[in-house]
């Protein structure tokens, strides 16, 4: 039991420091001032892009890999292979992300593109974090992952603490506080 103990408590450490801080900065988001830092670019594609355009005829479609091509090359802007939003004028490509957003829009007549990116600084980026929003799969697995270890972690904490309670008689008191405090809290302090 021990063993299971302290390699879940090892993997789960900075995890739970994390977690736990963000928790804070979560509790107190409308007191902590932020400054979001926006960046936009403006441009307007070449005939050849344009003609790519031309090519989709659905309201949802990924860009054209040439022209996604184009905005690496060009811009440095690495753009998924998602669906954008495509009328008759114009295409439009949500871009959300951890800490911030993004966005993409093609005028599909002119060429004008217009790209505009807001970073709400690392605060936000953790917070993001904690809440899985924006992450991708591989973050939402490393939750499910990382709450897994936590459920072993506070388990077999448990049962080490049924099997040396009969040493440290405030051990039961203490665990039975930790379940009373947000019980009462619940009851008798939400609204």
């Amino acid at each position: 039991m021990r063993q299971w103990h302290w390699i879940s408590s090892a993997v789960c450490l900075v995890g739970m420091l994390m977690f736990a801080l963000t928790g804070i900065t979560l509790n107190h988001a409308g007191r902590i001032e932020a400054s979001p830092q926006v960046t936009t670019l403006e441009a307007e594609l070449p005939s050849e892009r344009l003609l790519s355009l031309e090519a989709v005829h659905a309201e949802r479609a990924p860009l054209p890999d040439d022209l996604r091509a184009w905005f690496a090359d060009e811009w440095q802007l690495r753009l998924p292979a998602r669906a954008a939003e495509w009328d008759g004028y114009e295409v439009y490509l949500s871009l959300p992300r951890p800490g911030g957003d993004a966005w993409l829009s093609i005028d599909r007549v002119t060429g004008d593109v217009l790209y505009e990116r807001t970073d709400r600084g690392w605060i936000a980026l953790f917070n993001d974090l904690h809440k899985g929003r924006n992450t991708g799969t591989a973050w939402s697995w490393f939750i499910d992952i990382f709450a897994v270890a936590c459920v072993i972690f506070s388990i077999t904490g448990l049962v080490l603490l049924k099997r040396h309670a009969a040493n440290r008689p405030t051990t039961w008191p203490l665990v039975g506080l930790g379940l009373v405090i947000p019980w009462i809290l619940i009851v008798f302090l939400l609204h």
